[in-house]
């Protein structure tokens, strides 16, 4: 088991419970009938619109949404807010490398509104679903303010993790046609990282750090054992390019 140390102080506890059920297969069967509700009116939706590229699928969202419902859970936050907040946090479909990525968030947060108004959501939820959903995203630069948020941001960036998260970057460099990796130094030994013209890079860019950018204690448990995951992954690679990695 991952956490089977440090049960005795309070935030490892936390952890533990936390990761007990991580693979939960049905996260909504924790919901309330009106979540329920909401849930699957923010599916069809979310399932109605054109994606911004392969790795922001709806396989994407509904993974974000899984794990935003057990951080949830696990940080006591609001359910009202995460829910509607993780299903719309993509709803607008702006590519990796277009000149208004870092707008994204908030113009998806903007049409996050329009629908829930449109089936009559509690407005007093509003502001708190806006600021979450525009400030998951690592570009649009946005300070986080509510757990709700954190929680979010969390979800999202956990997604570009482990196993689903090094198959996505592949599936991004392949689709904006990106080389794999730098031939003559392809760990970023010797150079600088260079993620827009090599895939491999972005791991040295951004993947490796994001565990120590997650915000809450549960998410930062499964953060690391993916990450260890990736650095695994780098080592392998090595051993089949024939490249020392230091």
């Amino acid at each position: 088991m991952f956490c089977k140390v440090g049960i005795k102080h309070g935030k490892v506890r936390i952890i533990y419970r936390f990761i007990s059920f991580w693979n939960l297969i049905v996260p909504d069967a924790v919901l309330s009938p009106d979540l329920k509700i909401l849930n699957s009116q923010c599916r069809e939706f979310i399932a109605s619109l054109v994606h911004a590229d392969v790795a922001h699928d709806i396989t994407h969202i509904e993974r974000v949404v899984r794990v935003a419902i057990q951080l949830c859970n696990a940080e006591q936050a609001n359910m009202s807010v995460v829910l509607p907040a993780a299903w719309m946090h993509d709803c607008v479909a702006v590519a990796k490398n277009h000149p208004d990525r870092a707008k994204a968030s908030t113009m998806a947060a903007d049409k996050a509104l329009e629908f829930i108004k449109s089936i009559n959501y509690d407005e007093s939820l509003f502001d708190e679903i806006h600021h979450a959903i525009a400030a998951h995203s690592f570009s649009a630069n946005i300070k986080i303010k509510t757990v709700e948020a954190q929680i979010v941001q969390d979800a999202d960036r956990m997604d570009a993790l482990g196993a689903i998260g090094v198959s996505r970057c592949m599936k991004v460099g392949g689709s904006i046609s990106r080389l794999l990796y730098n031939p003559e130094d392809p760990f970023c030994v010797e150079r600088e990282a260079d993620d827009k013209t090599y895939t491999l890079d972005h791991f040295f860019i951004k993947l490796l750090h994001i565990a120590d950018s997650m915000n809450t204690p549960s998410a930062k448990a499964e953060a690391n054992r993916r990450t260890t995951y990736m650095h695994e992954f780098l080592e392998q690679l090595k051993s089949e390019i024939g490249e020392q990695r230091e």
